[in-house]
């Protein structure tokens, strides 16, 4: 009797929990939401569920048509394209999914754009300001901690707790010092072992990393940014994911990462994709091998994949207003992937900038990539390509201990600029969060930084400055990539200065950022930098000189890279003096006559506006 009792008790907890198991369970909803009235009227949602994928889908809701219910390999996928008529109204969209006799609604909320700020794109008018949050400011000490993993800021390579309330808090020190555009290093969630906190192994692509702050505090920055006259670019990934990203425990299909999800370390083969003579294997190797282990490669040809990368731009854009986009390891991926990408994003966003990274020895591979490329037979419709090649050549041009220097050099790379679509539309930058900086511990005076930064600030392109620059920041590669991103002084509660205020730099620093702040402020104001054309001479004695002329105005720019003071004639210029008699330093106000010659200060420079 009392086998048979307890054998009608568990027929009847497995007949009460069969239901339970059986009903229709949603974890995930990716975007979170979406708007009326978008240029493209349809758009995609990734649902994760328990077997949602064997589910029936109806939408009724006015002017909201499901066009496909996406059934993939893995059963607890289902991708819905969703078309959105013109007259659509924001509202709750009711989804309904049926299972047999188990039935669940979702509500998914289409949104009306209300906010039409930003999305302004970024130009040669500005200056980029390229932040790691992580080791800028730490405005919460709260939020430092999270998934077993610390802040430790005696390890290089570990969490420093900054985020993006301490970013906030320094807009009116970037305002101030003359920045026109902040471009943060990737914010999304990486719950990775470890933390990694430089963010390039994202694990949400929906979802600010808690650590940073939330989702609408980024949308609250970009919003305080806006108000303070200036613009946001984001940092976004889309070559790979972090390994511990929630879907790689079950990834939609087996496709879904490279390699089937097998590692295979990239060859780095950066040029292989525009070198006729390369092989397919090294081409292959390249693009679906993977950055490391803890970023597996994701597969930009399988189209639910395509779609779902591209419109989290586009929602991001949408949501938090931003002006654009910085897309890292940007000739790791596909093609035809990165084509559709940047026409889908200019076609919703027309004002908007997409900065690809290029990274090469040689401009030509970099103009390769550049809108209306004329040594591509495919258009890759990318407006920034990065400007490595002169990078490299400038971070050894303005040695101040070498006599002549490698100005020359210089020259030789700005002659080539018959390769790019739109030079003047290119990135330009001395460092960033992956090189060496600028700024070198062995370098007692400020001839080479001064040097330098006058030649990033006035030469054809769009400039970046990396965070740090302006308090003479060091370190170097072979040290590690935690010595390129050290903490920004005063930007933790308790730290020995504030080299955020004059007070907390020394006399050398104060002067590295006085010069800094004067050519950009200076820069805001000026067409012929920002908007003129350009026309150089090639160097003699060490001497480069080059002039930028919108208009009625012109602005000559001399650099010394000889060791000596050096008298230059000035009648071998006159296709950029003119009818011009002065010209006026920038930063000294001196006031030179044209019609002679000019004595440069060894290893100087005279940023001369012209005028009669």
């Amino acid at each position: 009797m009392f086998k048979k009792v307890t054998n009608l008790l568990l027929l009847a907890v497995v007949l009460m929990v069969t239901p339970a198991i059986a009903a229709i369970t949603i974890t995930r909803v990716e975007p979170a939401n979406w708007w009326v009235g978008m240029k493209k009227s349809e758009f995609q949602i990734l649902v994760y569920g328990p077997n949602i994928g064997k589910s029936m889908v109806v939408i009724n809701y006015p002017g909201v048509t499901l066009k496909q219910a996406a059934k993939v390999e893995s059963p607890n996928y289902m991708f819905l394209y969703v078309n959105v008529a013109k007259g659509a109204k924001p509202g709750m969209v009711p989804i309904k999914f049926t299972n047999g006799q188990d039935k669940f609604t979702y509500s998914y909320p289409l949104k009306a754009r209300t906010d039409k700020s930003g999305a302004l794109g970024f130009n040669a008018s500005d200056v980029l300001y390229l932040i790691t949050p992580d080791r800028f400011a730490n405005g919460k000490p709260e939020n430092d901690n999270w998934d077993d993993v610390t802040v430790n800021r005696e390890n290089l390579n570990a969490r420093h707790g900054g985020d993006l309330e301490g970013v906030a808090k320094e807009l009116d020190y970037m305002k101030d010092l003359g920045i026109t555009t902040v471009w943060l290093n990737p914010i999304q969630e990486n719950k990775m072992r470890g933390g990694s906190y430089h963010g390039y192994a994202i694990t949400d692509f929906y979802k600010v990393d808690q650590r940073f702050g939330s989702n609408e505090e980024f949308r609250e920055l970009t919003k305080a940014t806006h108000q303070k006259g200036m613009k946001m670019v984001m940092d976004m990934v889309l070559n790979h994911c972090g390994s511990s990203h929630w879907w790689m425990a079950d990834p939609p299909s087996k496709d879904w990462i490279n390699n089937k999800g097998v590692f295979l370390q990239t060859n780095h083969a950066t040029v292989s994709v525009m070198d006729v003579h390369a092989s397919q294997t090294e081409r292959s190797t390249f693009q679906n091998g993977w950055f490391t282990r803890g970023m597996p490669d994701l597969n930009q040809t399988n189209p639910h994949l395509a779609t779902y990368l591209i419109q989290n731009s586009i929602w991001w854009i949408e949501y938090a207003r931003i002006d654009g986009i910085r897309q890292d390891t940007y000739s790791y991926m596909d093609f035809d992937f990165l084509t559709r990408w940047n026409k889908e994003v200019y076609a919703e966003y027309p004002n908007f900038n997409i900065v690809g990274e290029t990274w090469y020895k040689k401009s030509t591979s970099s103009a390769w990539w550049q809108k209306h490329s004329i040594l591509s037979k495919r258009d890759p419709f990318l407006k920034t390509p990065m400007d490595f090649s002169l990078t490299f050549i400038s971070q050894k041009a303005f040695d101040s201990k070498a006599d002549n220097g490698y100005l020359g050099d210089i020259f030789e790379d700005i002659a080539q600029d018959f390769i790019y679509a739109n030079p003047y539309n290119v990135l330009t930058f001395l460092d960033n969060h992956d090189l060496s900086r600028f700024n070198r511990k062995e370098d007692t005076d400020l001839k080479r930084y001064k040097q330098g930064l006058a030649f990033l600030l006035t030469m054809r392109g769009i400039p970046q400055l990396y965070y740090g620059t302006e308090i003479l920041m060091s370190g170097t590669k072979e040290e590690g990539d935690g010595s390129l991103r050290k903490d920004f002084p005063g930007g933790w509660p308790g730290d020995k200065s504030d080299q955020f205020t004059k007070a907390g730099r020394t006399d050398l620093q104060n002067e590295a950022w006085d010069y800094l702040q004067k050519l950009l402020q200076w820069r805001k104001t000026n067409d012929a930098i920002t908007k003129g054309t350009m026309m150089h001479y090639e160097p003699k004695n060490g001497i480069y000189v080059y002039g930028r002329t919108k208009g009625n105005h012109t602005v000559m720019v001399i650099l010394n890279s000889a060791i000596t003071d050096e008298t230059v004639k000035m009648d071998r210029f006159t296709d950029i003096i003119g009818k011009y008699t002065t010209g006026k330093d920038v930063i000294t106000a001196k006031t030179f006559p044209l019609s002679n010659t000019i004595t440069i200060p060894a290893k100087g420079e005279y940023v001369l506006e012209l005028s009669n």
